[in-house]
């Protein structure tokens, strides 16, 4: 069996000089063709564009009007931290596409990666951060709805707090969020997930992986989820330009590795998706990001 990696050569986006690399998509995706421990391995899926009735699970009409035919204001479009763009918006319901692809392949082989997606600070009535439509609510709430699952775990592992999944979930008791971030940083209004892990400047490997393996057993046995949405982060990384974790490479890896190896164990099946990422150097980005795949990879294949 073959990984199936969903990727689109339309995530790469020109948003002029951003901190945000939305060519990562494509280096991430030539590393992995390129690799001879993986090709052979995987099977690259191309994404359909989520329809409205698929985004309107997780978001307000209101809003995906005003992203369809441009409408947004100016405090939305700075809230939001992109310049808006049609190619942008597109790019935004390709991603949701691709999350939901990345989840039916999570469910039918116990494994599913997606380039893309992770865009956790986007609220059902508006983008911010960087997020423009929320994929993982939209993926979460599409399985359910279509009774493909009953319960969903979010294991977040992104630098920053999954604000925006935390407020769409609120009320949803089939969906556990749980958020390992990094407590003095942006959002600076962070709705409750179930679970907030909120840690201090300069965390280093050692006490990150100590409070997932505290933590995420339990959850998986209490809580009893048939997937789980595994937000990969790389910016926890200790040379991040917008964190302040200390995560180094091999500290992510072995993340990485409890994550599916424990969700593993339980027997449920894993939907990756790659979210933040703003190394000094790109090519730290692409080296963490190939290190998340390559990873679910030798557990999974």
């Amino acid at each position: 069996m073959k990984t199936k990696i969903v990727y689109s050569d339309e995530y790469y986006i020109d948003i002029g000089a951003h901190v945000f690399p939305t060519v990562k998509y494509k280096l991430i995706k030539n590393r992995l063709s390129n690799d001879l421990s993986v090709v052979n391995k995987i099977l690259f899926v191309e994404p359909k564009e989520a329809q409205d009735e698929d985004l309107l699970r997780a978001h307000t009409a209101e809003y995906l009007d005003k992203l369809k035919y441009g409408k947004l204001s100016a405090q939305e479009i700075l809230t939001l931290e992109l310049p808006y763009s049609k190619e942008l918006a597109k790019g935004a319901r390709l991603c949701c596409g691709g999350t939901i692809s990345a989840v039916w392949a999570a469910l039918d082989d116990g494994i599913g990666i997606h380039l893309g997606g992770g865009f956790h600070h986007a609220f059902a009535d508006h983008g911010e951060g960087f997020c423009v439509l929320n994929d993982i609510a939209v993926a979460v709430k599409k399985a359910i709805g279509k009774k493909r699952i009953k319960k969903a775990l979010i294991i977040d592992c992104d630098l920053h707090q999954g604000n925006g999944t935390a407020a769409i979930f609120g009320n949803e008791d089939r969906v556990f969020t749980f958020s390992i971030h990094q407590e003095n940083s942006y959002p600076f209004y962070k709705p409750k997930s179930d679970m907030d892990i909120g840690l201090v400047d300069k965390t280093k490997d050692k006490e990150y992986l100590m409070r997932l393996e505290e933590n995420i057993p339990k959850i998986l046995s209490d809580f009893k989820p048939q997937l789980v949405m595994y937000v990969a982060g790389a910016d926890p990384y200790e040379n991040d330009q917008i964190g302040n974790l200390a995560l180094t490479k091999e500290g992510l890896k072995k993340r990485d590795f409890f994550i599916y190896d424990t969700a593993k164990n339980y027997q449920v099946p894993v939907a990756v998706v790659l979210a933040g990422g703003y190394a000094a150097r790109r090519e730290d980005t692409v080296d963490i990001q190939f290190n998340t795949i390559k990873t679910a990879i030798e557990i999974f294949n």
